[in-house]
């Protein structure tokens, strides 16, 4: 359902996440070495990840419960990719004069961000559907 606020957040988070396989640079050494790699199965397995559950959650509308759950699971896969950026960013060495690590890193932490007000806005709907059910 595209009126309801949450999957426009969704469709948002997905296509973030999306972007970051697109944009992230392959961040390598002085000698040419990749230390962070989009292709890495790691950090590939993680983006499909959060991507699938994101989009197995805007399909999910009927569900509340389950997409509430679903959102929580893919926040948690973007908590540990944007991990895995942040343990392999400060393993680098050297950056003194320009940083190559690039904008992607903060990809995770704003796909985290519609999720929660994805969230946020599924709980306000499951709310009012249960003081409707108290009305009656």
């Amino acid at each position: 359902m595209l009126q309801r606020i949450q999957t426009v957040y969704l469709i948002i988070s997905a296509l973030v996440m999306g972007a970051l396989y697109y944009w992230f640079p392959t961040v390598s050494d002085e000698a040419g070495n990749a230390i962070i790699s989009r292709d890495e199965p790691l950090v590939l397995g993680l983006i499909g990840i959060s991507v699938l559950l994101t989009v197995i959650s805007i399909f999910n509308f009927k569900r509340r419960k389950g997409q509430f759950v679903l959102n929580r699971l893919t926040i948690i896969s973007n908590f540990v990719l944007l991990g895995v950026f942040v343990y392999r960013s400060l393993t680098l060495s050297g950056e003194t004069l320009v940083s190559e690590k690039g904008i992607g890193v903060l990809f995770p932490i704003i796909s985290i961000v519609f999720l929660v007000l994805a969230n946020k806005a599924i709980k306000r709907d499951e709310d009012l559907v249960k003081s409707v059910d108290r009305l009656r």
